[in-house]
C-alpha cells in the first residue's frame, strides 16, 4: 500500500477521530505513564474530552500537560487503522462547549451542562500519526 498524500491522510484522520468517540488518554503521573478510557469530540483536529474539574488527572496535567491519545481501534481484528495524537492539554469550561457536547449519559457524573464541575480537557495536537494502515508504515500528518 503506497503512502497517502497529506490531503487523503487528513481525511482519514478526521474520519477515524470523528467516528470513534471512545479512546485512550495517556498522561504522566510521577514520571510514569497513566492511561484511561475517555470520550472524545473532534473540532478541527483539536480534541475535547469531558471530565470533572476536581479529578486527580487535572492535577497531573497541571504538573505536565503533555498527553497522548489513541483513537480508532474497533476490536474487529488486527487490521484496524488507528490514530495516535500527541499534544498539550488545557482546561476549557466554555458554556458553549458544555452545551454543544452535552449528552444525557453524562447525568451519571454531572448535574447538567451548567454543572461547574463539568469541564473539558482540550487537547491541541502537535503530532498526528496514522498507524496500522493496511500494512503501511506509520504516517505523520503535517500540521
Amino acid at each position: 500500500m503506497s503512502n497517502l498524500n497529506q490531503e487523503e491522510l487528513k481525511k482519514q484522520v478526521v474520519n477515524i477521530i470523528s467516528n470513534q468517540r471512545t479512546g485512550v488518554l495517556a498522561t504522566v503521573e510521577n514520571n510514569k505513564p497513566h492511561s484511561r478510557y475517555m470520550t472524545f469530540f473532534n473540532k478541527d483536529l483539536t480534541l475535547y474530552t469531558p471530565t470533572k474539574a476536581d479529578t486527580e488527572k487535572l492535577e497531573e496535567l497541571k504538573e505536565n500537560p503533555a498527553v497522548s491519545v489513541l483513537l480508532g481501534f474497533e476490536n474487529k481484528g488486527l487490521g484496524d487503522t488507528y490514530v495516535q495524537i500527541s499534544g498539550t492539554s488545557s482546561i476549557n469550561d466554555s458554556q458553549n462547549l458544555k452545551k454543544q457536547y452535552w449528552d444525557e449519559s453524562f447525568n451519571k457524573w454531572f448535574d447538567g451542562p451548567e454543572d461547574p464541575n463539568y469541564v473539558f480537557l482540550e487537547i491541541k495536537p502537535e503530532i498526528v500519526r496514522v498507524l496500522n494502515n493496511e500494512g503501511s508504515p506509520p504516517q505523520e500528518l503535517q500540521l
